[in-house]
Protein backbone atom coordinates (compact mmCIF):
# COMPACT_ATOMS: atom_id res chain seq x y z
CA UNK A 1 0.00 0.00 0.00
CA UNK A 2 1.53 3.35 -1.02
CA UNK A 3 2.15 5.86 1.72
CA UNK A 4 0.36 9.17 1.23
CA UNK A 5 2.23 12.27 2.36
CA UNK A 6 0.74 13.96 5.40
CA UNK A 7 -0.97 17.21 4.44
CA UNK A 8 0.25 20.30 6.21
CA UNK A 9 -2.39 22.38 7.93
CA UNK A 10 -3.35 25.78 6.62
CA UNK A 11 -3.53 27.08 10.19
CA UNK A 12 -0.07 28.75 10.36
CA UNK A 13 -0.50 30.70 7.10
CA UNK A 14 -4.11 31.56 7.91
CA UNK A 15 -3.23 32.85 11.37
CA UNK A 16 -0.24 34.79 10.02
CA UNK A 17 -2.53 36.43 7.44
CA UNK A 18 -5.05 37.26 10.17
CA UNK A 19 -2.34 38.84 12.35
CA UNK A 20 -1.13 41.05 9.46
CA UNK A 21 -4.73 42.19 8.83
CA UNK A 22 -5.34 42.81 12.55
CA UNK A 23 -2.20 44.92 12.92
CA UNK A 24 -2.91 46.93 9.75
CA UNK A 25 -6.53 47.44 10.79
CA UNK A 26 -5.77 48.61 14.31
CA UNK A 27 -2.89 50.82 13.15
CA UNK A 28 -5.02 52.58 10.52
CA UNK A 29 -7.88 53.02 12.99
CA UNK A 30 -5.48 54.53 15.53
CA UNK A 31 -4.20 56.90 12.83
CA UNK A 32 -7.77 57.85 11.89
CA UNK A 33 -8.65 58.55 15.53
CA UNK A 34 -5.48 60.64 15.94
CA UNK A 35 -5.73 62.67 12.74
CA UNK A 36 -9.42 63.07 11.92
CA UNK A 37 -12.34 64.91 13.49
CA UNK A 38 -15.54 62.83 13.66
CA UNK A 39 -17.75 63.21 10.60
CA UNK A 40 -15.52 65.91 9.04
CA UNK A 41 -14.45 64.62 5.60
CA UNK A 42 -10.92 65.07 4.32
CA UNK A 43 -10.82 64.74 0.54
CA UNK A 44 -8.07 62.55 -0.92
CA UNK A 45 -9.44 61.99 -4.42
CA UNK A 46 -12.58 63.13 -6.25
CA UNK A 47 -14.23 59.84 -5.17
CA UNK A 48 -12.47 59.21 -1.84
CA UNK A 49 -12.61 60.91 1.54
CA UNK A 50 -11.29 60.01 4.94
CA UNK A 51 -14.19 60.52 7.33
CA UNK A 52 -14.00 59.29 10.93
CA UNK A 53 -17.26 57.54 11.84
CA UNK A 54 -18.43 55.10 14.47
CA UNK A 55 -20.76 52.17 13.82
CA UNK A 56 -22.45 50.50 16.78
CA UNK A 57 -24.12 48.01 14.44
CA UNK A 58 -23.03 45.53 11.81
CA UNK A 59 -22.57 46.02 8.07
CA UNK A 60 -24.43 49.02 6.64
CA UNK A 61 -25.23 50.06 10.26
CA UNK A 62 -27.62 47.11 10.68
CA UNK A 63 -28.76 47.08 14.35
CA UNK A 64 -26.93 50.37 15.05
CA UNK A 65 -29.97 51.70 16.92
CA UNK A 66 -30.19 48.63 19.16
CA UNK A 67 -29.51 50.46 22.41
CA UNK A 68 -26.34 48.54 23.35
CA UNK A 69 -27.38 44.87 23.41
CA UNK A 70 -26.17 44.46 19.80
CA UNK A 71 -22.58 45.02 20.99
CA UNK A 72 -22.67 41.71 22.84
CA UNK A 73 -24.63 39.84 20.19
CA UNK A 74 -22.27 40.91 17.41
CA UNK A 75 -19.24 40.21 19.61
CA UNK A 76 -20.54 36.71 20.30
CA UNK A 77 -21.12 36.11 16.60
CA UNK A 78 -17.56 37.30 15.85
CA UNK A 79 -16.10 34.94 18.46
CA UNK A 80 -18.13 32.00 17.12
CA UNK A 81 -17.11 32.76 13.53
CA UNK A 82 -13.47 33.11 14.63
CA UNK A 83 -13.49 29.69 16.32
CA UNK A 84 -15.17 28.14 13.26
CA UNK A 85 -12.55 29.69 10.95
CA UNK A 86 -9.69 28.39 13.11
CA UNK A 87 -11.14 24.88 12.98
CA UNK A 88 -11.61 25.17 9.21
CA UNK A 89 -8.02 26.38 8.79
CA UNK A 90 -6.64 23.58 10.97
CA UNK A 91 -8.27 20.96 8.75
CA UNK A 92 -7.46 22.67 5.46
CA UNK A 93 -4.44 21.56 3.41
CA UNK A 94 -1.82 24.33 3.30
CA UNK A 95 -1.57 23.76 -0.45
CA UNK A 96 -4.95 25.44 -0.89
CA UNK A 97 -3.24 28.81 -0.50
CA UNK A 98 -5.97 31.06 -1.92
CA UNK A 99 -8.60 29.54 0.38
CA UNK A 100 -6.23 29.63 3.39
CA UNK A 101 -5.36 33.28 2.77
CA UNK A 102 -9.04 34.11 2.19
CA UNK A 103 -10.00 32.55 5.52
CA UNK A 104 -7.12 34.41 7.20
CA UNK A 105 -8.38 37.69 5.75
CA UNK A 106 -11.87 37.02 7.10
CA UNK A 107 -10.50 35.99 10.50
CA UNK A 108 -8.24 39.05 10.80
CA UNK A 109 -11.05 41.40 9.80
CA UNK A 110 -13.49 39.81 12.23
CA UNK A 111 -11.00 40.09 15.08
CA UNK A 112 -10.12 43.69 14.15
CA UNK A 113 -13.75 44.76 14.35
CA UNK A 114 -14.26 42.65 17.50
CA UNK A 115 -11.43 44.54 19.23
CA UNK A 116 -13.17 47.85 18.45
CA UNK A 117 -16.55 46.56 19.54
CA UNK A 118 -15.24 45.31 22.90
CA UNK A 119 -13.02 48.32 23.53
CA UNK A 120 -15.28 51.11 22.27
CA UNK A 121 -18.77 49.65 21.94
CA UNK A 122 -18.69 50.07 18.16
CA UNK A 123 -16.46 49.88 15.11
CA UNK A 124 -14.28 52.71 13.81
CA UNK A 125 -14.84 53.41 10.10
CA UNK A 126 -12.98 56.02 8.07
CA UNK A 127 -12.90 55.15 4.35
CA UNK A 128 -15.60 57.08 2.50
CA UNK A 129 -16.10 56.29 -1.20
CA UNK A 130 -18.52 58.55 -3.05
CA UNK A 131 -19.70 59.43 -6.54
CA UNK A 132 -21.98 62.31 -7.50
CA UNK A 133 -23.24 62.95 -3.99
CA UNK A 134 -23.91 59.24 -3.31
CA UNK A 135 -21.76 57.78 -0.50
CA UNK A 136 -21.07 54.11 0.08
CA UNK A 137 -21.29 53.41 3.83
CA UNK A 138 -17.96 54.19 5.50
CA UNK A 139 -15.73 51.18 6.10
CA UNK A 140 -12.26 50.21 7.33
CA UNK A 141 -9.34 47.86 6.62
CA UNK A 142 -11.04 44.99 8.49
CA UNK A 143 -14.17 45.32 6.36
CA UNK A 144 -12.03 45.34 3.21
CA UNK A 145 -10.16 42.22 4.34
CA UNK A 146 -13.43 40.40 5.08
CA UNK A 147 -14.76 41.28 1.63
CA UNK A 148 -11.57 40.17 -0.15
CA UNK A 149 -11.50 36.99 1.95
CA UNK A 150 -15.06 36.08 1.04
CA UNK A 151 -14.25 36.65 -2.64
CA UNK A 152 -11.18 34.37 -2.35
CA UNK A 153 -13.20 31.60 -0.65
CA UNK A 154 -15.96 31.88 -3.26
CA UNK A 155 -13.43 31.73 -6.10
CA UNK A 156 -11.90 28.56 -4.64
CA UNK A 157 -15.36 27.00 -4.17
CA UNK A 158 -16.28 27.85 -7.77
CA UNK A 159 -12.94 26.53 -9.04
CA UNK A 160 -13.36 23.29 -7.07
CA UNK A 161 -16.94 22.93 -8.36
CA UNK A 162 -15.76 23.41 -11.96
CA UNK A 163 -13.04 20.77 -11.53
CA UNK A 164 -15.55 18.32 -10.08
CA UNK A 165 -18.04 18.61 -12.97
Amino acid sequence: MPVRPVARSGLPLGVATAVVVLVADQLTKWMALSALEPYQPVSLLPVLNLTLAFNAGAAFSFLADGGGWQRWLLSGVAVAVGVYLLIWLRGLDAGKRLEVIGLGLILGGAVGNLVDRLRLGGVIDFIDVHVGGWHWPAFNVADSAITLGVVAVLVTAWRDWRRGR
